[in-house]
């Protein structure tokens, strides 16, 4: 018999912040966590997201995508159906 393990090491680091109480109230209300700790981390990841959204656009604009000279939507939505 042959036996895979695996394993993940979680990091987390425990944090003192001064934050205003009315932020605290806003961050638990629209992060909907259940916990303060899972608020602050829904909204610290979307934080993120948006900065590597912006980061992206930001490439994207300086060198814009551009269509191969062979591109056929016919042709990739038959690919993509199949």
């Amino acid at each position: 018999m042959k036996y895979t393990i695996g394993y993940r090491i979680l990091y987390s680091m425990k944090v003192t912040a001064l934050i205003p109480d009315e932020l605290i109230s806003s961050l638990m209300k629209y992060a909907k966590g259940a916990t303060l700790s899972e608020s602050l981390s829904i909204a610290i990841k979307e934080w993120i997201n948006l900065k590597q959204i912006k980061e992206l656009n930001d490439i994207v604009s300086y060198k814009p995508l551009e269509f191969n000279s062979s591109f056929s939507a016919k042709e990739i939505r038959e690919i993509n159906r199949k």
